[in-house]
């Protein structure tokens, strides 16, 4: 399964023709059709984020909308769908997504929901499930968030028609019914969210879910280490008894002040052949298996890159990174995630804390592999542009059809960094 090592790997960059692209987490998929659907999000309080495609056979990107105009706010005057935050979600021929707003108001030294909006604007009405059909390539426009909060974490579950999201900043848990097209707030999930003081009520949401296909249950997780199930036949969300998150390998955390992920899992998907799901966690990059049936967690193999393992260091990113998938052949886990940079034969450190998720310093980007069937693991080394740059702030992952591996990243178009597509070879033949 293990292919040589490759030294260096070699991004293509892609400028889709939006000036003012800024980070994406999450935003990107590869459809059945081939073709590779992301989002492109934006700081301003001007203009809203943009859904783009691209189609490997042309290797050419496509507009397709404004999230702002998907969302029927084009007139609002309002702070506009700056963002999503989430995958887009296939089933029965449309693409499910959420918005989520793009730009902050500092208040008491954090990032938080506008209460002031410039210029005269309304302030932001709230995230939107969206949907995208593939065939008519036409969008419907499917709910709103409560309180005006926008949708930070979203799944779906497709046997049964539930979408189901985590709002920001307070940490709404909600579900949509796709067929009777009515949306329920369910409750909080964690204290106040991130909209908490620090040091009391706050606490940095979980930013992955998944559905136990067998029965629907959706489980989250959050700072303290505590997993949540949802169960849709008795609307309860309640907190798993014999299972936490709290291991010694993933570190110490107090969840009470921002800065990491603290025990939150970073991301997790649904592994049928094993009836588990597999997770990550960001700070340690550890990879894990939780049976929801058995309440337990077992650790599978520490996913970062190999000078991170040889190190022994946590990555320079605060939360831990967002690109991990599993791969086309339905067996392979694909992980983008950092490694240390060395000068005249010394690590570069970042920064020992910081308040929010974000870089504490500079770092190569390395793609990872892991087979599960024979839990073989593989660093492909580090990826760079042709000009030798390097891709920054890398917190998204789509792999095509043919191995392609897909990513929104940053780099500079006409002296100006942005942040947009950038497309990784095939590490697999």
């Amino acid at each position: 399964m293990n292919p040589p090592t490759i030294d260096v790997l070699t991004a293509t960059s892609y400028y889709s023709g939006f000036p003012l692209a800024h980070d994406t987490y999450n935003a990107i998929t590869a459809a059945s059709n081939g073709k590779i659907y992301y989002v492109l999000c934006s700081e301003s309080y001007e203009q809203g984020g943009q859904l783009y495609v691209y189609d490997p056979v042309t290797d050419t990107t496509e507009w397709l909308a404004d999230l702002t105009d998907i969302c029927g706010e084009t007139s609002a005057n309002a702070i506009p769908q700056g963002k999503s935050h989430v995958r887009f979600y296939e089933s029965n021929g449309k693409l499910y997504f959420a918005t989520h707003i793009g730009v902050y108001e500092m208040i008491d030294g954090m990032e938080r929901l506008p209460q002031n909006a410039p210029g005269g604007k309304a302030l932001y009405p709230g995230g939107h499930f969206v949907s995208y059909d593939l065939t008519t390539d036409t969008f419907e426009n499917l709910a709103l968030a409560p309180e005006g909060e926008g949708i930070l974490t979203m799944t779906i579950d497709r046997e049964r028609g539930y979408l189901y999201g985590i709002t920001w900043p307070l940490g709404y848990f909600i579900q949509y019914d796709c067929q009777a097209k009515t949306l329920k707030t369910i409750g909080l999930v964690s204290a106040k969210g991130e909209a908490g003081i620090p040091g009391d009520d706050y606490r940095v949401l979980c930013r992955s879910m998944f559905v136990d296909p067998r029965d629907g249950a959706v489980y989250l997780s959050t700072s303290e280490g505590n997993i949540f199930s949802y169960q849709p036949d008795t609307e309860q969300l309640s907190q798993l008894a014999d299972v936490d998150l709290r291991l010694d390998y993933f570190g110490r955390y107090d969840p009470t002040h921002p800065g990491s992920m603290g025990y939150n899992w970073r991301k997790i998907f649904w592994y049928a052949p094993e009836e588990v799901a597999y997770g990550i966690h960001g700070n340690s990059g550890y990879l894990f298996k939780f049976d929801p049936r058995q309440q337990r967690v077992e650790l599978v193999e520490r996913l970062t890159s190999e000078p991170s393992r040889k190190s022994g260091m946590f990555d320079q990113f605060s939360y831990g990174y967002l690109g991990f998938q599993l791969g086309p052949d339905q067996e392979t886990i694909y992980y983008l995630t950092g490694g240390p940079i060395y000068i005249d034969g010394k690590r570069v450190k970042g920064e020992e804390q910081i308040a929010k998720g974000a870089a504490k310093g500079l770092e190569n980007l390395h793609l990872i592999t892991f087979h599960i069937p024979s839990q073989s693991y593989t660093d492909h080394g580090p990826i760079f542009y042709a000009d030798g740059a390097r891709p920054t702030y890398v917190n998204s992952l789509a792999i095509g059809a043919d191995g392609s591996v897909y990513t929104l990243a940053r780099f500079d178009h006409d002296g100006h960094e942005i942040q947009d597509l950038i497309k990784i070879p095939a590490v697999f033949s």
